[in-house]
């Protein structure tokens, strides 16, 4: 290998990888951090707090609010109930989610990355721990060239255990989704829990407290894929975290700039101070432009805008604008917002179409069902009194959590047609009234017999209809009679 292609054509060694840079994010204080902290408290909360709360679905069923039922085979979320044949609502919940994060990015660019992602999430609750422990970003920059003593020790010692109590709950939280909160809390305190509840617990709580503690602006750059995605979705109307360098350049110290100014030259309000790239959580110097790495939490515009009222500029300089608007001011035109435009029309009328058939199917679903299959061998039977007799195994499904009675009865055969059910005595009419037991399906297997003396064609078709008989609910399947 010559020397050009071992070191480069520089005469240096090429460098394939550099190890990422430690990150100091400085603490802020206005209204985007105030939104931030509110969105936290409240997503937290109801993550955290949510699987305690009851709520009543009747006898045999379980009262927890939410809850994912593996043994009941349910999924339960307040008053509505999904089953595990309804896999469609998943997917209906994924086309929702993917077309929402869509409408989101065309509104605001990554405003789901910088307010609501469950990694920026913890990870802003990791480092608040750090900050209270540690102090701000000069003290952490210096405790970590500082030589290890006693009170350095302390200090890591006391962020890892409250990194690790957070990491903890978080897996824990995650599980009592999954079966009875209360009583599963008990069982993890009196070592009686499912081994596989141990394990979940361990694996979330690892992987809480590496993400949100050590990796995190990483999460963000390297392993999430919403940020290429984002990158081809946006376009020049989208509002987006924006230096507007047509007011901030030429930069320069605030000294400098009132020097250039009073000698009648342009000077710009940005003063170079970096305190927007000393505040943001990835690393970004958004004076550069929009990149990859920026997730749009606004930290950088409070940070500005505490140093432009200091230095007694108007707030601003960064802000959520657009590229268009940008040119425009330069063009010496009013800025333009254009929330509402064909792209986020069509998203907003996807959301709503995915949402309405989703609602439409809830709504007007069976809580029974029946199946029929029809004998194949022998297909029929003409018995001796010339009556011809069609033999099926119909499968009836019970999908309340009560005892339920229901009427069977065949249609589209002559009158005197003869319905019988294997194994069931009580009847009406020739009507079979048959008992399934909750949440169950019953077998069974069904006789219908045509009138003696009868002509019946080769092939009628018939239905089966299933009537509860409290509430009424009908549901049918289809069939044929068959005949010689």
């Amino acid at each position: 290998m010559s020397a050009d292609t071992e070191h480069g054509h520089g005469g240096e060694p090429e460098e394939w990888f550099a190890s990422a840079k430690k990150i100091y994010p400085m603490a802020v204080h206005g209204l985007f951090r105030k939104i931030k902290w509110a969105l936290l408290f409240i997503t937290l909360g109801i993550y955290y707090f949510l699987p305690f709360i009851r709520y009543d679905r009747g006898p045999n069923a379980p009262d927890q609010a939410v809850l994912v039922d593996m043994t009941g085979r349910r999924a339960y979320f307040f008053f509505i109930e999904i089953w595990p044949q309804e896999v469609y609502y998943l997917t209906g919940l994924l086309i929702l989610a993917a077309v929402t994060l869509f409408l989101m990015n065309a509104v605001a660019g990554r405003i789901w990355c910088g307010y609501l992602c469950p990694q920026t999430v913890w990870t802003d609750l990791f480092l608040f721990i750090e900050r209270k422990v540690e102090g701000d970003r000069r003290e952490r920059m210096a405790l970590d060239r500082d030589p290890w003593t006693f009170g350095k020790i302390g200090k890591r010692a006391t962020k890892h255990f409250l990194w690790l109590m957070v990491a903890w709950w978080t897996g824990g939280a995650w599980v009592l989704y999954f079966a009875d909160a209360p009583t599963l809390v008990y069982e993890l305190a009196t070592f009686q829990a499912p081994w596989s509840a141990y394990l979940w617990i361990g694996i979330l709580t690892t992987t809480t407290y590496l993400l949100a503690g050590f990796m995190r602006e990483q999460v963000c750059i390297y392993m999430c894929p919403w940020p290429r995605i984002q990158a081809a979705l946006t376009d020049e109307k989208a509002l987006n975290v924006t230096y507007r360098w047509d007011r901030g350049e030429p930069r320069g110290s605030l000294k400098h700039n009132k020097q250039l100014a009073a000698a009648g030259l342009p000077a710009g309000d940005c003063v170079d101070c970096a305190q927007c790239f000393h505040a943001c959580p990835t690393g970004v110097d958004i004076r550069n432009g929009l990149q990859l790495d920026c997730i749009q939490c606004g930290l950088c515009i409070d940070a500005c805008d505490a140093v432009m009222v200091k230095v007694g500029k108007p707030t601003g300089l960064i802000g959520y604008d657009t590229d268009e608007n940008i040119q425009r001011r330069v063009e010496g035109k009013d800025p333009v917002y254009s929330i509402v435009r064909p792209r986020t029309i069509i998203y907003a009328a996807v959301i709503a179409a995915v949402g309405l058939i989703m609602l439409a199917a809830l709504l007007t679903r069976d809580f029974a069902g029946i199946n029929v299959l029809h004998d194949r061998n022998p297909i029929y039977v003409v018995q001796t009194d010339g009556s011809i007799r069609n033999g099926y195994s119909v499968r009836l499904l019970n999908k309340r959590t009560h005892t339920r009675h229901f009427m069977l009865h065949v249609e589209g055969m002559p009158q005197g047609t003869k319905v019988e059910a294997v194994g069931v005595d009580t009847t009406f009419a020739d009507r079979p009234i048959i008992e399934i037991g909750p949440d169950q399906t019953r077998e069974l297997r069904v006789l219908v017999t045509s009138p003696a003396g009868t002509k019946m064609p080769e092939s009628t078709p018939i239905v089966f209809r299933l009537t509860e008989s409290v509430m009424g609910e009908v549901v049918t399947a289809k069939d044929f009679f068959k005949a010689p």
